[in-house]
């Protein structure tokens, strides 16, 4: 059925947004407060950071102020997301982000004035400051690359601008494609880009599935050109940031912000493509014979291994899973859960022009608000549980850290959600003994946990990394090139296992990753930690989850190799990936050996 319009979905399906403020009017004051505030500040410290002293009560002031630009854009921002197509939460988003640069560019003296002061005084202010000593460390370690107050300045004005081909990517998406039925087994079916992410693409019918992807595929092949162009946008601003600020090349300056070295991005990359690829091609083989195909496509990949063992699951029942479930990690934890469901945190609706696939945001001062598109099955209720594995993570550094010190490094901040859906899944293994279930809970784990995270992401980060390596010499993508690209990458890594059928090379098109930096490669460094926690917490119990909850906790006052080690996991060598290829090899070898027990 066709995705209904956001005015007709139910109130119990949505998010309640007054969580932080109460009605628009209450937002506009809050707007209207942080630029007040932003001009005091200008006003009281413009040529003054030159002592401890001033330097901390600035800071003081603008973490009030920080937090008020969370609560805001927050506000506006979450409001589009659920809804493209309404005009007035678009043009008052647009508005929040012009007054937001605004501010951003009046206040860009603060950090100009302090890196001007001697090492001295910055490191006396450092010395001096409680809340505000995180901060000042991160900016001694930016010097090198910061630039004249009139050139940060400047940058900060076009902030909105550097955002534009974000914007452009998501209104094609999401507001300007409008998908045709088609027809398959002599039936007609309604498309939509939920509709094929979330539905077709698992349906046992092969011809609806194929045809499903032939229809999705020549829609958004219609958009080629104008995605490209958005992408090639953001890669060139980001070519030139970097070159402006330093860096040595454009991977240096995406990975400055995570605090890890690139040796770890690479490793991540390299080894999966390696060492998984074997193991993947065997579990596609696998579905190939489960499923009686004569060959094996690139849009039989979501394809479950045994399809008349997925229950449906409601909302309701959604959350005895995740209550049950996740309560190894106490009764602080399942409040949250409770709040949750109660207080409407999560999106749950499927309407026509809302974002797709999901995600959590967590605005400092508030509770956290997730995206979902609901369709009633066991994968969602661990999508459920990966977005409170943020809730979680956000909830507890919030609390223990001022809002300078929760800008947790993506290279880290995905553990806390993938955890989540391990832990979800050796909850159900120890609740049936059955063969039958077990075979289900593992291809679960396999074909949504780690097949999203390992592979799904993983092809984006291996793909991304070629488009950067021809930005970074100087030259510049096109659609066709990001193609080829794309279909390269995957060929090398699904072999003669899997053939890829017209508009696998589209994948490229599908994901708004490539907008965040080098973000798509943490999902699987991520799960490396989580799924090394998860086995630790399996043989210790409670003196693991206490270590778990105490990384939480720390937010960003710790690098992402500290916080694995906090967890008992040392990122800094390939073990921790290696074990984690071996287990998912594990896990696939029992899937096979249970399906031949199981005689289908």
């Amino acid at each position: 059925m066709e995705p209904i319009m956001r005015k007709d979905v139910p109130e119990e399906l949505t998010w309640d947004l007054s969580a932080i403020y109460a009605t628009e009017q209450e937002m506009l004051a809050g707007a209207e407060k942080m630029e007040a505030l932003s001009k005091d500040i200008e006003q009281r410290y413009k040529g003054k950071l030159n002592t401890p002293e001033q330097i901390n009560a600035c800071l003081d002031e603008f973490r009030e102020l920080y937090q008020l630009v969370t609560l805001v854009s927050n506000y506006t921002d979450l409001a589009v997301s659920v809804d493209y197509y309404d005009v007035h939460n678009q043009e008052r988003n647009d508005r929040i982000s012009l007054k937001l640069s605004e501010i951003f560019s009046r206040l860009s003296f603060i950090d100009s004035e302090i890196l001007e002061q001697d090492t001295s005084v910055l490191q006396a202010a450092i010395d001096a400051a409680k809340e505000n000593r995180l901060y000042l460390e991160n900016l001694l370690r930016q010097k090198p690359h910061h630039l004249s107050p009139e050139t940060e300045r400047a940058l900060a004005a076009l902030s909105t601008t550097f955002s534009a081909p974000y914007q452009v990517y998501n209104m094609a998406k999401l507001a300007d494609m409008r998908f045709p039925s088609f027809t398959a087994d002599g039936q007609e079916f309604p498309l939509g880009y939920s509709l094929f992410e979330d539905d077709y693409e698992y349906d046992s019918r092969t011809e609806v599935r194929r045809a499903a992807f032939h229809a999705f595929s020549e829609k958004i092949r219609e958009y080629t050109n104008v995605t490209a162009a958005a992408y090639q946008a953001q890669l060139q601003t980001e070519k030139t940031l970097a070159t402006l600020r330093g860096f040595d090349s454009v991977f240096d300056s995406l990975l400055f912000s995570q605090k890890v070295d690139i040796t770890l991005y690479h490793r991540q990359i390299d080894l999966i493509m390696e060492k998984l690829a074997p193991h993947m091609r065997k579990y596609a083989r696998l579905l190939q014979k489960v499923h009686g195909l004569e060959k094996m496509t690139f849009a039989d990949l979501k394809l479950p291994v045994d399809p008349d063992y997925d229950p449906k699951v409601t909302i309701e029942e959604s959350r005895h899973y995740i209550e049950e479930g996740l309560s190894i990690l106490g009764p602080d934890y399942q409040e949250m859960i409770q709040e949750a469901y109660r207080d409407r945190w999560v999106d749950f609706a499927k309407n026509q022009g809302k974002s797709t696939g999901g995600f959590c945001a967590s605005p400092y001062g508030s509770h956290s608000f997730i995206l979902l598109n609901w369709n009633e099955r066991m994968s969602d209720v661990f999508t459920l549980a990966h977005e409170l594995g943020h809730a979680g993570h956000f909830k507890a550094c919030n609390r223990e850290q001022c809002i300078f010190d929760t800008n947790v490094s993506t290279y880290f901040v995905e553990a806390p959600s993938t955890m989540n859906e391990l832990i979800m899944a050796h909850y159900l293994l120890k609740t049936n003994p059955d063969k039958r279930f077990r075979r289900w809970v593992l291809s679960s784990m396999v074909g949504h946990t780690y097949y999203h995270n390992f592979v799904t992401h993983l092809l984006e980060a291996a793909y991304q990394r070629e488009v950067y390596k021809i930005i970074d010499a100087g030259g510049s993508v096109q659609a066709e090139t990001l193609s080829c690209i794309m279909k390269d990458t995957l060929q090398k890594f699904w072999g003669d296992a899997v053939e890829l059928l017209p508009g696998a090379e589209l994948t490229w098109m599908r994901q708004p990753h490539y907008y965040m930096g080098l973000y798509s490669y943490t999902y699987s460094a991520g799960l490396t930690v989580a799924t090394q926690v998860c086995d630790r917490i399996e043989r210790e119990g409670q003196p693991a989850v206490d270590d778990w909850k105490r990384v939480l906790a720390a937010g960003s006052t710790k690098t992402p190799a500290e916080l694995a080690q906090m967890a008992g996991v040392d990122i800094t060598t390939d073990a921790p990936l290696l074990k984690t290829i071996e287990k998912i090899g594990g896990m696939i070898d029992e899937i096979c050996t249970l399906t031949e027990e199981l005689g289908y």
